[in-house]
């Protein structure tokens, strides 16, 4: 049972010394207690209290790790049910299946067509994180040798779906890269004892909740440690409430027993696995394997998950600065906008769809569009006035006027009162930013003489 803030007050030092950036040991109880802070910020605890406290203050889901190095994906250690409430740490990982019954040209067309499902967005790569590799062969062999050419080809972490021995034909080639291993129900106890003598971790399989709940039980007594918990729904709507059932379980209730990162298969005939894919990814969903190789049908779920994941306390943002757009000259126009990555990607874009060399001036706003960092007062005339003046734009044009977002026309006056630049006001939509700057007459930019 999890300990209450009144137990973890008790064990605390109660000199109300603040080093943990609490005002009180008793504030700081509630927070460990709420899975917010760990012991190790308080460094006046004692060894004895360290030890008791460790469990308290670890996340209510076990952080799992698939793969290694710089491709490994976490999966749990979160400590919350709600973004707003701190944050999600570790967005959900999307793997796609492989059949190791699939020829050997069908098989590279496969793994060739899984790479090439990344691509770019707001200044981030979006790409989908494991191969699941599938027992349709009937022969261990044929699984071993399709897992290696999986992790060959691709490079990312594997999930391991077969027989245990299967599974132990495929472990001599490719147990190092750390792959998380899937038994059939049915030889979840074999499979856990596969696991814990590698050391890797398991993926347990069962229907419903308290079918899993004795799974995974099943598996801890066979030595598996490493745990992830598939509920095996039969659709979409009994996905959702497995999901939300299991993260309440472990959050708010601290179910220790069924607290673990889930994982679900929507292949092999789920019905409606894109939608399914789509609420899972808002409803604590881990892991979640998919057939398809569309593009059409991957890209939105990668654009989806990093709209989820992106921390709105901190926004996707570029460094601000001076950003030249094709072959400038100093008579190119200068434009300005916030130093929010979307907003800057897009008004980018749009610039050189315009096919007009320019320079965007990115201020530095925290990340917000160019509204809302206006209403914050950070977007002002009196701090573009000081870009303008601090930059170094001055010394790359020859001229002194600058395109103003439509959305503040409101700041052109007070800019050119205080910076002596002449400010045109630009469309208030990115898009309208190509004819606009093809519109402009050259006399827009008259240089500036002595």
């Amino acid at each position: 049972m999890a300990l209450t803030a009144l137990d973890i007050y008790k064990l605390l030092p109660k000199t109300n010394c603040k080093d943990c950036g609490f005002p009180t040991c008793l504030a700081f109880a509630m927070q460990m207690a709420a899975g917010k802070a760990g012991i190790d910020k308080c460094p006046p605890a004692s060894e004895e209290a360290k030890a008791a406290l460790g469990a308290a203050s670890a996340p209510p889901l076990p952080r799992i790790v698939v793969g290694t190095g710089d491709r490994a994906v976490t999966l749990g250690d979160e400590v919350v049910l709600f973004r707003h409430e701190k944050t999600f740490y570790h967005p959900t990982a999307i793997a796609i299946s492989v059949s190791d019954a699939l020829g050997d040209e069908a098989l590279e067309e496969r793994l060739r067509s899984i790479s090439a499902l990344s691509f770019e967005r707001v200044g981030q790569i979006l790409a989908v994180d494991m191969v699941a590799v599938r027992f349709d062969s009937g022969d261990p062999a044929r699984f071993a040798k399709t897992a290696s050419a999986s992790l060959a080809r691709c490079g990312k972490p594997l999930l391991l779906s077969g027989t245990c021995a299967a599974l132990a034909a495929a472990i001599r080639e490719v147990g190092a890269s750390r792959p998380l291993l899937r038994p059939p129900p049915g030889e979840t106890a074999a499979g856990a004892a596969l696991a814990a003598a590698e050391k890797l971790p398991l993926a347990v399989s069962a229907r419903g909740i308290e079918g899993l709940a004795a799974a995974l039980a099943a598996a801890r007594a066979a030595g598996a440690t490493e745990l992830v918990a598939d509920p095996k729904p039969a659709d979409a709507a009994v996905a959702v409430a497995d999901s939300i059932f299991i993260r309440r379980l472990a959050i708010v209730h601290r179910a220790q027993e069924i607290a673990y990162p889930t994982a679900f298969d929507l292949g092999q005939g789920f019905p409606r696995p894109f939608e399914a894919a789509c609420l899972l990814l808002s409803k604590y969903a881990s892991l979640l394997v998919l057939d398809t190789a569309d593009p059409a049908e991957i890209f939105p779920l990668l654009t989806l998950r990093q709209n989820l994941f992106t921390d709105p306390q901190r926004p996707i943002q570029v460094d601000p600065g001076i950003y030249p757009i094709g072959k400038i000259s100093p008579s190119s126009p200068v434009l300005i906008t916030t130093n929010f990555s979307l907003t800057y990607f897009t008004v980018r874009s749009d610039v050189e769809a315009a096919k007009t060399p320019a320079y965007l001036l990115i201020a530095e706003c925290d990340g917000m569009s160019v509204l809302t960092a206006w209403a914050a007062g950070k977007f002002t005339s009196e701090s573009i006035a000081a870009l303008l003046a601090e930059s170094g734009i001055s010394g790359k044009v020859d001229h002194r006027t600058l395109i103003l977002p439509g959305m503040v026309a409101r700041l052109s006056g007070k800019i050119e009162e205080l910076s002596q630049w002449r400010v045109l006001v630009g469309p208030q939509e990115s898009s309208a930013l190509p004819s606009y700057l093809r519109r402009l007459p050259p006399a827009a930019f008259v240089p500036v003489h002595g």
